[in-house]
């Protein structure tokens, strides 16, 4: 992370949101950051190249446009782990893919345009590689929110972020969810990005513009800027904490685990009784298993007193790492 320089330091740190929607932005934020639009470019360029960045643009949420999120598992004999993984890997909508230390070793993440579409594709994954798929959707979101910090010394800290109140999700028409399949997987990295989108769709860029600041507006769009890859940036620890509490005081606990700045997500899922006891996830990420485990100590001086059991699952290998990618 030393090779960055201080311009990309300075834009991952302000831009992982709130990057413009005008006609130039990337001219309008080089004034900000003090350079040139073209320099700007080739830097984002070389982020993307170089895996510090997963990608560039909006981040969208399924949920708000009628689409479907799910994190799903898997126990896979170790001598067919790549082979079950690359199955996983070839579906579209599996957006993220983690080897985790478990007994449940592989764990992804499926977005697709329905709950329908959804549970079809775990079936098919169930079906291809013959072995049980566990599926653990959200029942409750707590917080979600990772930001980074970086340094001029090479550190990395997370960051607390809560997200402002947003407008009811709205019904989408045909040009939403064309805009949402043409930027889902980032914006163009040309000096006018949103006409770049425009032109491909055969609309005007300001209609495109104008739909993207309604998307963001109702909460379909959560942000759109740089998307850190935490690993590359020097956050090697992440443990996915799971804790197994009375489900009568879980709004209570999960709120208040949801608002510890070491907490990046946290959730109430699906338990699978003889096979998973557990109902509440918590996202701690660290420079490494130390850290990780040190934060989670915090989890547990809160939830100790009726907390009936808990594990880390620390990942391992990440294996894929898309973002959301479904027909829209």
């Amino acid at each position: 992370m030393n090779a960055l320089t201080p311009l990309e330091r300075a834009f991952i740190n302000q831009f992982q949101g709130g990057f413009p929607m005008v006609g130039r932005p990337f001219y309008e934020v080089a004034a900000k950051l003090g350079t040139t639009e073209a320099i700007l470019l080739e830097s984002v360029r070389r982020l993307l190249a170089d895996g510090y960045l997963s990608r560039f643009g909006p981040l969208y949420d399924a949920a708000r446009f009628g689409g479907a999120l799910t994190l799903a598992a898997m126990a896979v004999p170790e001598p067919d782990f790549d082979a079950v993984a690359a199955q996983v890997n070839a579906f579209d909508g599996v957006a993220h893919n983690y080897r985790r230390e478990h007994r449940l070793n592989m764990w992804f993440v499926v977005a697709a345009d329905s709950k329908d579409s959804a549970a079809q594709m775990l079936a098919e994954i169930e079906r291809r590689s013959g072995l049980p798929v566990y599926d653990f959707p959200k029942q409750r979101e707590f917080h979600l929110g990772l930001r980074l910090h970086l340094d001029n010394n090479g550190g990395v800290e997370t960051v607390p972020v809560r997200e402002s109140q947003r407008l009811p999700g709205a019904a989408l028409d045909e040009l939403d969810r064309r805009i949402i399949a043409a930027t889902q997987a980032g914006l163009p990295l040309v000096p006018t990005p949103y006409a770049a989108v425009a032109a491909q769709l055969g609309f005007g860029e300001a209609a495109v513009i104008k739909r993207l600041g309604a998307l963001y507006a109702n909460g379909v769009i959560r942000r759109v800027g740089a998307v850190p890859n935490h690993y590359s940036l020097g956050l090697r620890g992440n443990g996915m904490t799971v804790w197994d509490l009375p489900d009568d005081r879980l709004d209570e606990l999960g709120s208040r685990i949801g608002v510890l700045d070491c907490v990046s997500h946290c959730y109430q899922r699906l338990r699978h009784p003889g096979v998973w006891r557990y109902n509440l996830f918590a996202m701690v990420h660290g420079r490494d298993r130390t850290e990780v485990l040190v934060k989670t100590q915090r989890l547990k001086a809160e939830l100790a007193p009726v907390c009936r059991a808990h594990e880390v699952l620390f990942s391992s290998a990440v294996l894929k790492k898309t973002g959301l990618r479904i027909a829209a």
